[in-house]
This record gives C-alpha cells, structure tokens and sequence, in this order.
C-alpha cells in the first residue's frame, strides 16, 4: 500500500515526522529572527491585517520561503536515498498538498480577522448613536468577497491536485498487486482485493487524508488565534478563572469526545472487516454456481447468506449505540461554545465582532481536535479495508496472516 508509491525504506515515515517536527519547531523558534535576517522584519505589535494583504505580510513572504527550502531539502535527501518511481509525486506532490490545505486555511484565518471590524461595525450601526456609513459597510463586504474568491480558487485547485495524486497513487499499488499476479491469484477473492479494495482505498484516503492535514494545519493556524482571544474571556462556568480558558476548554472538551467515541466504537473495524469476508465467501458461491451446477446449492446459499445476516444485524447494534453516543455529543457541541462565554457575555466585557471571532476560532480548534470523532465511521472503514489489504500483502511475501484473518467464519 505504501512502499509501492513512498519511498522504500522503514526509515521514511520517522524521517517525515521527525522533519516536520524540526522544521515546525524551527520557524515557531526562530521565524522572526529568520524574517529579520532576509531584510523582512515582523512587527508583533502590528494591527492585524485585514483582506488579501494578509497574505503577503513580511511573515508570510518569509514562510513561504522557509517552507520551498525546508521541502527541497528533504526531497533531495529522499530522491537521493532512494529513488523511486513515483517520488515527484509522493513526496514533492504531498508538500504542495500541505501547503495548498495549510493556504486555504490562512484564509479562514483572514475571514476571521475581518469578522471583528465587521460586526463591530454593524453593532455601531445598530446602536442608538450609529456612526457608521453605507460606505463603510460596503467596503468590508468587499474585502469578504475578495477573500472569498481566492478561497474557491485555492479549494478548487487543490480538490484537482488531491484527486490526482491519489489516482497515481492507485496506480502504484495496482501495478505492485499484478506484478504479483501469479503468488496471489488463488488467494480467496484475490480480484476483489486488487480493483475493488484499492479503489476503495485511494478514495477513503483522498477525503480522509485531505480531512486530516486541513485538521492539522488548522490547529497549527488557528491554535495562536485562540490562545490570544483568551485574554478576553476571564473566566469559565464552574471553573472560574483560569490562564487561557478558551484554549483549555477546547483541549479537554475535545479530547472528551474523542476518548469518548473511540471507546465506544471499539469493536467497529473489526465487524467491518468481518463483513466484508462473508460478503466474499457468498459472492464467491455465487460465481462458481455460474459455471458448475454443484456449487451453490441452496442449503450451502442459505448458511453462506446466514452468516451474511447475522454479522449485518451485530454491527447494527454496535452501530445503533455508537451513533446515539456520537450525535448527543455533537448535539452538545453546538452550544458548548456558548455556555462556556455566558458569564463573559452577560458582563459585557466584549464587543460582538470579538464574540464572532471567538466562536469561529473555538469552532475551527475544538472541530480540527473532534478530528477523530467526526470522521470515526470513515475511519472505521478503512480500517477495514487497510486490514484486508494487509492480509494480501502476507500472502504475497509468504507471512503468516493476520490473527483475525485466520479466524474460521461461523
């Protein structure tokens, strides 16, 4: 599944993590004495910048540049190392990726920087006093409609490159499986697994992978937003007055709900996996019932479509619980945000466009943490699929199967 697009080598994804790690701990370190350096000094007291500049302040010029020489020296490395088919796109495609989510998600971040001038001024306008102009309000529409278009533009754009950086993806992995054609053709629903299981996996990866990297460089975009509106929130319900409370409430609402839906879909992968073996065994009675009139009696129909039923209705219940938990806690998500503001709403100590900027930025953290619980269900099915593909990968290299794969179906 991996080394036949990554690079070969059990040294690859350390390197990817460890490389990210430094390079992230670099630029949060040392990225204004960086920006100093190239003659692009970064104002930490400055305004913050409202429209299409915001993404050609000094900091910005400066990280794009970090992150092509950070990118080019760890694909030189790689493509030195070892070479590989497929490495433009594995590895410098997966950067431009990176980038292009992390890109859009700066966008959000200007949306949100001129949310507080912009219902700040509608609150004006709305007040006895007014002082606000037709004019004014116009000009900020028009600076959201231009954010709004590049926001398309990067979406649309990156949609594309994800779609066919997973078809190439496929790609690799399906010459690797035929090339293997003669070790594996006479592995039980072996076909199956070559065109259906890795189609099923490129297109779970190419929503959620792009899901999971927009997850992370949400947080990694959005964290700092949040951590600077504390200053305006002193205190929360029950708790009282804590530093940092909206980023605090975020981290442990978040990881509730995570630990929360993961305990209780536990047995999901598993059932899943099952399925898709019983599945197997009555569709694969089925097709040699087409060429001999001794196979797929009705009696061995009946049992084979038996063991289809009861595996069906088990991941119902598992399902039915799983669901009921998931959609409370989502249910209480959409007003968490606001019952964890009510005591600083009710003594006015912000203006309403601080108000919108918090609930977004609290909506953008709490969402890219809930990553796992939004996505379970998804999650669950590649797993599925992950699994039977790596049983397939056992028989080609002559490896004992996986524990679950060895389990007769009753």
């Amino acid at each position: 599944m991996f080394k036949s697009f990554f690079p070969n080598s059990p040294w690859f994804w350390p390197s990817v993590i460890l490389w990210l790690a430094f390079s992230a701990f670099i630029w949060v370190a040392f990225g204004a004495d960086i920006s100093a350096a190239i003659g692009l000094p970064v104002n930490p007291d400055a305004e913050q910048v409202i429209g299409l500049r915001h993404f050609v302040t000094n900091e910005f010029l400066t990280f794009y540049l970090f992150y092509f020489v950070s990118v080019a020296i760890f694909a030189a490395f790689w493509f030195i190392k070892a070479p590989s088919r497929w490495q433009w796109w594995s590895v410098i495609g997966s950067a431009v990726i990176f980038f292009s989510t992390y890109y859009s998600v700066q966008v959000s971040v200007a949306i949100n920087n001129w949310r507080r001038p912009f219902f700040d001024a509608v609150q004006n306008a709305l007040s006895p006093t007014g002082g606000v102009s037709v004019d004014q309000l116009y000009d900020l529409i028009a600076i959201f409609a231009e954010i709004a278009f590049l926001a398309v533009f990067i979406f649309v754009m990156t949609r594309f490159l994800v779609s066919h950086y997973i078809f190439r993806w496929r790609t690799a992995m399906n010459d690797y499986y035929t090339e293997q054609w003669g070790k594996v053709r006479h592995i039980e629903g072996a076909s199956q697994r070559v065109q259906e299981d890795t189609m099923r996996f490129a297109t779970i990866m190419e929503n959620l992978g792009v899901a999971l990297i927009d997850a992370l460089m949400t947080l990694f975009a959005f964290l700092p937003v949040l951590w600077s509106l504390s200053q305006y929130v002193k205190e929360l319900p029950l708790v009282g007055e804590i530093a940092y409370p909206l980023f605090v409430a975020a981290l442990v609402w978040s990881i509730f709900g995570t630990g929360l839906l993961a305990l209780v879909g536990i047995k999901l992968p598993g059932l899943e996996f099952k399925n898709q073996r019983v599945e197997a065994a009555y569709r694969k009675e089925l097709v040699y019932g087409e060429d001999d009139h001794q196979r797929a009696q009705p009696m061995s129909l009946r049992e084979l479509f038996a063991d289809v039923r009861k595996n069906y209705f088990t991941l119902y219940i598992h399902y039915m619980y799983f669901n009921v938990a998931r959609s409370m806690y989502l249910q209480a998500d959409n007003i968490f945000a606001y019952v964890i503001l009510v005591p600083t709403i009710a003594a006015g100590a912000i203006t309403f466009g601080i108000l919108q900027q918090i609930l977004t930025a609290f909506s953008q953290v709490s969402s890219s943490f809930q990553y796992l619980v939004n996505s379970w269900t998804t999650i669950v099915e590649l797993l599925s699929v992950y699994k039977r593909l790596k049983s397939f990968e056992a028989s080609i290299n002559n490896e004992p199967l996986p524990e679950i794969d060895q389990q007769v179906t009753s």
